[in-house]
């Protein structure tokens, strides 16, 4: 290897590393005002009238998504929430999104059965930190939060998350 490249490699990889820093700073910044500790309580009537309490799923982690009819963030990661409430126990707060009525409506038109609560004032997502959406969270067994990143993730990322909470890692 002569020394243009190695030089050339090594700049890239500060780079990178600079790129990841930066990174991880924002979504630090990002998730600051985000709960954490024991979880809040989280009770609620999902759209399809059942009552969702977290206190109920003590033994196992729990991924808690913050999110908006009219995010398009959150639009892209409907599919890997629906999927992963086939897997694990999921519950969703919906943002200023209108009443059960137009989030039901809403989740039929985009084929989605993820169990959703209505939270037209915010008020669940002030009592969690939520100032953007989307937000998700980890709780695990104990209902602690070991999780919460405000953003996209992707599913693999979030059912790593959850498979760590649940063999006791953070």
């Amino acid at each position: 290897m002569g020394l243009k490249t190695a030089r050339a490699i090594r700049s890239w990889l500060i780079n990178l590393v600079l790129i990841l820093l930066i990174f991880a700073g924002v979504q630090w910044w990002k998730a600051r005002p985000l709960a954490s500790g024991a979880a809040p309580s989280l009770v609620g009537l999902t759209r399809d009238g059942q009552t969702f309490d977290l206190a109920e799923f003590r033994g196992q982690p729990v991924l808690i998504h913050f999110w908006a009819t009219w995010c398009p963030v959150c639009r892209l990661m409907d599919g890997a929430i629906d999927d992963l409430a086939h897997d694990y126990p999921v519950v969703t707060v919906a943002l200023q999104s209108g009443t059960p009525e137009d989030l039901g409506r809403f989740m039929q038109k985009q084929g989605l059965h993820f169990p959703v609560i209505a939270d037209p004032e915010g008020q669940l997502a002030t009592r969690w930190g939520v100032r953007g959406v989307p937000a998700t969270f980890v709780v695990d067994a104990h209902g602690q939060i070991r999780q919460a990143t405000v953003g996209a993730s992707t599913e693999w990322g979030l059912r790593v998350r959850l498979w760590m909470t649940d063999q006791g890692g953070e």
